[in-house]
This record gives structure tokens, C-alpha cells and sequence, in this order.
């Protein structure tokens, strides 16, 4: 598959800063959290290279195999916390919006599990992915989880100073 575009050439002050605000989100939840909830809205919007990045850091930070296998599958799935399905009830729940689904289930849940500020920073999160699926499928994109990975550790070092 040959990328359409290269949208960080394209637009590198906007990208810069979509990339800053993503890095920023990313890190204030729980990275294996996030991870989980980065893989499986990737799995919905069917973004491979989002899937390989996400599986690649979630391993990192010590995911399983089983869990990573079963993520597909998290509702028939006894190895995910009650927290951990809330915040995937609700990535599907957001992602899977223009199904017309009503998500006050999910909401309900998610409620139980995390606070105000949590919920911001989870549906931040969700918003974020989403954007990165749809920006990769669209022009095609793949990136190497190492590059990406540099990439993220200069962000967070520029956004520090």
C-alpha cells in the first residue's frame, strides 16, 4: 500500500500541534488504560497502522499477549476490570456514534468508574484516536512504532521547556 500523503510535510505546524495536544491527552491517563482504549477504537475504524503502533506500546508497558488477542472480544472476556470495560464501553460507545446507538448505558458505567475529570480526559483520549485512524486511513499512512516513539519523547521534551 503507498501513502497518499504525507500530512506532517503537508501541514507541519498544524500536525505539530495536533501531535502536541495528542501527546499531552495520551499522558494523563493510566498508559495501559489508554493503550487498550487506543487499540480498540483502531479495531473499529479497521486502522492497521494504529493497531501495530498501539499493540507495540501496550506490550511496553507490559500487556499481555491473551489481553491484546482478546481485546476484539473484551464483553465475553474475564481478564479486563470492571474500570477497564467502562472506558471500553464508552470507546465504542463514541466511536460507533453514527450508529445511532443510544451510549447512556455506557455512560452510566462510565460513571461509576471515573471521575468528572477522568471522563474529560477519556473522551479527550477517544477523540484523539479517532482522529488518528482517520487521518492514517485516509492517506494511507504507516508508521514505524520506534520512529513514533522518538517522535513522542522530543514532543514531550519541547512541550516541557
Amino acid at each position: 500500500m503507498t501513502a497518499r500523503l504525507d500530512p506532517m510535510a503537508a501541514a507541519p505546524a498544524l500536525m505539530k500541534t495536533w501531535f502536541e495536544a495528542s501527546v499531552a491527552i495520551n499522558s494523563s491517563l493510566d498508559h495501559t488504560l489508554a493503550e487498550l482504549v487506543k487499540i480498540r477504537a483502531s479495531q473499529i475504524n479497521g486502522c492497521a497502522n494504529c493497531i501495530n503502533l498501539h499493540t507495540t506500546h501496550a506490550r511496553e508497558y507490559g500487556e499481555t499477549e491473551q489481553r491484546l488477542y482478546l481485546l476484539s472480544a473484551w464483553h465475553e472476556a474475564p481478564c479486563y476490570s470492571d474500570r477497564e470495560r467502562a472506558a471500553l464501553g464508552w470507546t465504542e460507545a463514541l466511536t460507533r456514534q453514527c450508529e445511532g446507538h443510544s451510549n447512556d448505558d455506557a455512560y452510566e458505567a462510565l460513571k461509576a468508574y471515573f471521575t468528572a475529570e477522568e471522563q474529560v480526559k477519556l473522551t479527550l483520549l477517544i477523540n484523539i484516536i479517532n482522529g488518528w485512524n482517520r487521518i492514517a486511513v485516509g492517506f494511507r499512512g504507516w508508521a514505524d512504532p520506534a520512529a513514533v516513539k522518538a517522535a513522542s519523547k522530543a514532543a514531550s521534551k519541547a512541550a516541557a521547556a
